[in-house]
């Protein structure tokens, strides 16, 4: 206890800098939790939390025994983890790809290049894709034309909906991915990799056991924190390229959320759904947490 307090002595000023952090968790991340309890009443805004009436987990229940649960599970699953699987790997790649060059110019070309689609706006995005999906005047028809296939509308077909949704998501944020796996590079020791080309090992040994190896804590934090994050579609740039005949396969969590409770007005039953997705993805996080510690000795906690 001691010295605890002598460190908070000595260095009050560090702990001076902290207060306003502290104030924005407490304010933004800690004191909304009080509003949970939504989640377990009908909630009414002219009766407040405590005045609404509460129902426990009528709310759970109901959402259980929707008609289109299975569906909406499958559709946001699939896209998560279709989204997981193909992107991933991408920016690691493209990161290690990137390190190897050795023209400055070129490299820093590379990386601006890759970063620039990252900050078009979700909204310029899904207009883009409309114009070069489009039925008519699309770049994939025309080109599918002269090369004597039909065309397509490929936003009102729910079969291509998954694949539109994450190929677009990995061209957008694949160079702005890149980022932290190159930062993580930066830091290989230089004598560890001289010592490998003395060594003789090739470019692709390098890559492998000093460049991937230096690598593997960061890969494992990446990869829980997307795990953790498994049935958090977002559904901003879904509900853009949504419609009555994609419905089907674009159809998500947040989507259903966002017509039924911002629409339809029904807060209650909304809150308990967002915190079932809350909790099923805490769960999935504490898990692959202890199987990433047990298999890699590298975890989030």
């Amino acid at each position: 206890m001691k010295k605890h307090m002598f460190s908070f002595r000595r260095y009050w000023q560090l702990y001076l800098l902290l207060i306003p952090s502290l104030i924005y968790m407490i304010v933004f991340a800690y004191w909304p939790m009080y509003g949970v309890q939504i989640a377990f009443r009908n909630y009414s805004p002219v009766k407040g939390f405590w005045g609404s009436q509460w129902v426990g987990l009528k709310h759970f229940i109901r959402f259980i025994n929707y008609p289109d649960f299975w569906r909406l599970i499958r559709n946001t699953l699939g896209i998560t983890i279709y989204r997981l699987i193909a992107s991933f790997p991408i920016p690691i790649i493209l990161a290690v790809m990137i390190n190897e060059v050795n023209n400055r110019h070129f490299k820093r070309t590379i990386q601006m290049v890759t970063y620039i689609p990252h900050f078009i706006s979700t909204v310029v995005l899904c207009g883009m894709i409309a114009l070069f999906l489009d039925r008519e005047a699309g770049i994939f028809n025309l080109v599918g034309s002269r090369l004597g296939l039909k065309s397509v509308a490929f936003l009102t077909v729910p079969r291509y909906f998954k694949h539109i949704f994450v190929w677009s998501g990995i061209w957008q944020n694949t160079g702005w991915g890149t980022i932290i796996y190159l930062a993580a590079l930066s830091q290989v020791d230089t004598q560890v990799m001289e010592a490998a080309i003395i060594d003789g090992a090739s470019r692709m040994q390098r890559i492998w056991h000093v460049n991937l190896s230096h690598l593997l804590p960061t890969i494992v934090i990446q990869l829980l924190l997307s795990i953790g994050r498994l049935l958090s579609v977002g559904f901003e740039k879904i509900l853009l390229l949504q419609n009555d005949l994609n419905m089907e396969a674009s159809d998500v969590i947040s989507t259903y959320v966002y017509r039924t409770g911002l629409l339809g007005g029904q807060f209650s039953y909304t809150a308990a759904i967002d915190l079932f997705n809350t909790v099923i993805n805490l769960i999935l996080l504490i898990l692959f947490n202890w199987l990433a510690r047990r298999l890699t000795e590298t975890s989030v906690y």
